[in-house]
């Protein structure tokens, strides 16, 4: 099956054809002042508007009306469902790596950059020091960094995304004193955790390879709208 972001997301319902998010770069201004001192100008929050532009995904499929009328079968209900179906894909898809043109833009088109020299609007990585694949002497070192490197603000609501393949390797993993670094969900219909964050597995993902980008941690509720 295929998850789709939208679980983990920010999901707002709109009734126009964009939807405008402000964001701001730098905090609020504020200072410590006794009852009697001036309180003096703080500094303004750096603010961006982005437009989300709306798309339409929509189906036609067509039915003879002796089809629709054969009792034995529920074409209708039986139609109804693999639209759903193909609706849920097509949007987990584009969620991940939609192009943007009538369509959403996934979060993996944006621009990545090393962590190191990441800026605002790009997405940085974490490279493992090896090409296609994960050091094979300290492998979970990759993983460990890639949580770090993120915000401590965002790591509270942060969930990893990845493909089940990805996650056969990375379920393998143990930290120096030989713990895995993965765990099944306690309950049914729990998601399995990674260092603590929980894991959503999305086919569309790319496998590990040579410049993918296989593994995705972040807060997605804050920075996918």
């Amino acid at each position: 099956s295929t998850a789709s972001l939208r679980s983990v997301a920010n999901v707002v319902n709109v009734e126009a054809t964009s939807y405008d998010v402000l964001i701001d770069h730098t905090d609020v201004g504020a200072g410590w002042a006794d009852e009697t001192s001036a309180t003096v100008e703080s500094g303004t929050p750096s603010i961006d508007r982005i437009t989300i532009p709306l798309h339409e995904l929509s189906a036609l499929p067509k039915a003879s009306q002796r089809l629709l009328d054969d009792s034995a079968f529920d074409i209708e209900g039986w139609l109804a469902g693999r639209i759903a179906d193909k609706f849920s894909r097509a949007e987990a898809a584009a969620f991940i790596s939609g192009d943007g043109v009538d369509k959403p833009k996934g979060f993996l088109t944006h621009t990545a950059v090393d962590d190191a020299s990441w800026t605002w609007s790009n997405l940085g990585y974490i490279a493992t020091g090896v090409d296609g694949d994960f050091n094979g002497v300290t492998p979970a070192d990759s993983i460990i960094d890639l949580v770090y490197a993120l915000g401590a603000q965002y790591r509270a609501g942060a969930t990893f995304v990845m493909n089940s393949k990805t996650a056969g390797a990375v379920r393998k993993m143990k930290d120096a004193d030989g713990r895995f670094l993965w765990s099944d969900g306690l309950a049914a219909g729990e998601p399995a955790r990674l260092m603590g964050y929980p894991v959503l597995i999305a086919e569309d993902m790319p496998d590990i390879g040579s410049g993918a980008t296989a593994i995705a941690f972040g807060d997605f509720g804050a920075g996918y709208t």
